[in-house]
């Protein structure tokens, strides 16, 4: 696929994310009462009827293409070029009534994102990434005008770091202890990936599990706004690893590139379950 082939898919991903978000939005108006998954990590209605839309959605428009889904379809294996899909990222945040959650919507060709989505309903932002990353308003379930946006230079006078409200551990504490860190705010959900990419925030480190699909669309909207995420050892996180169950380990994600080399990140092994419970 070229960069307008991309770009184009990355915007009907954009279309796709923003009328899911307006069913979230609808729930998230009214409370949505939710029940325990045997990891213990909370399901809703609202992430049902989400993923059901965006699953209809995406064979409607890419028939050809498998999608592997958080709620419905988590087991199904990856293909040459298949979407990850996360209809609700940021579940306890969505319940507890704060507007920071996230639908995410990834195209992965081999092992890594080509196309993605991060829709924020409850903040009215959404960004998408095809050979170029965009930022844009949502009005009437509808992405608004796009404008580019890109990731900063660290600046001279300390980062800003954004971190999970509700996962903190000792080694992201660490990695962050390494860099100059002027402040630190807490961000639910996936749209840290967005603030970085905008510009708004240098760095989001995360040690605690997450899942491929809580990662694939940030990732790639980080990297073509010109950050990077990396993983220890400085390469970059891979998908499409059904073998171990869709868990990712350690990562950065950089607005600088440059601060790469300067984060030592842990290499740490965990259970799928409970990979699944943490990234809720």
């Amino acid at each position: 696929m070229d960069g307008t082939e991309r770009d184009r898919i990355a915007r009907r991903l954009a279309e796709i994310a923003c009328a899911a978000g307006e069913i979230l939005r609808h729930h998230h108006a009214r409370g949505c009462s939710h029940s325990l998954k045997p990891d213990g990590s909370p399901a809703s209605i609202a992430d049902v009827e989400a993923e059901a839309l965006i699953l209809a959605a995406l064979a409607e428009s890419f028939p050809d293409v498998p999608a592997v889904a958080e709620e419905t379809c988590h087991d199904r294996p990856p293909a040459a070029r298949f979407f990850l899909v996360d209809p609700l990222d940021g579940t306890r945040e969505f319940l507890a009534g704060t507007p920071e959650y996230a639908v995410c919507i990834g195209l992965i060709a081999g092992t890594r994102p080509v196309a993605a989505a991060l829709a924020a309903p409850g903040l009215g932002r959404i960004w998408y990434a095809g050979a170029l990353a965009f930022e844009a308003g949502i009005a009437d379930g509808r992405p608004g005008e796009p404008r580019a946006v890109r990731a900063r230079p660290a600046p001279e006078s300390g980062l800003v770091a954004l971190g999970s409200r509700r996962h903190g551990d000792p080694e992201t504490d660490a990695c962050l202890a390494s860099l100059p860190v002027a402040a630190q705010h807490p961000v639910g959900s996936a749209v840290k990936f967005g603030l970085v990419a905008a510009g708004e925030a240098d760095l989001y480190v995360r040690c605690g599990p997450t899942m491929e699909w809580d990662t694939a669309a940030g990732d790639h909207i980080v990297t073509m706004a010109g950050g990077c995420v990396v993983t220890p050892g400085g390469g970059p996180l891979t998908y499409g690893r059904h073998a171990a169950g869709y868990r990712n380990g350690a990562f950065a994600a950089l607005g600088d590139p440059r601060l790469a080399g300067r984060i030592a990140l842990p290499i740490r092994a965990t259970s799928a379950a409970t990979s699944a419970a943490a990234a809720r």
